[in-house]
């Protein structure tokens, strides 16, 4: 599945820690990426209860996910695309609860 960022993302993505961005990625490998897959295939599939995917209230198409509950805590909002005509991922913003201010 494609993706793409904005440049809020990148900002955000800049002020996290290494060990963040790495977790991130797994999550995103090992997690996300899987069941993004299992929706394109059924999308009645649910989300894995552990990433927490829900709307984001009072921002229609926009998702948000828990990547990480340990400290610190680890939120990304994201809206479902089309990229040159294949469903896609545009991650919006990356950090802890203060992203939901803009989603």
């Amino acid at each position: 599945m494609k993706f793409e960022v904005t440049r809020r993302f990148e900002g955000d993505w800049r002020r996290l820690s290494e060990s963040e961005r790495d977790r991130f990625r797994r999550v995103i490998r090992e997690e996300f990426h899987p069941a993004c897959e299992r929706q394109r295939a059924d999308p009645t599939a649910p989300w894995p209860k552990r990433l927490r995917v829900r709307s984001v209230e009072g921002a229609p198409g926009i998702w948000e996910m828990t990547w990480s509950f340990s400290g610190p805590d680890g939120r990304a909002t994201f809206e479902l695309v089309e990229i040159d005509g294949e469903p896609a991922v545009r991650w919006r913003r990356i950090g802890g609860h203060a992203i939901f201010g803009g989603p």
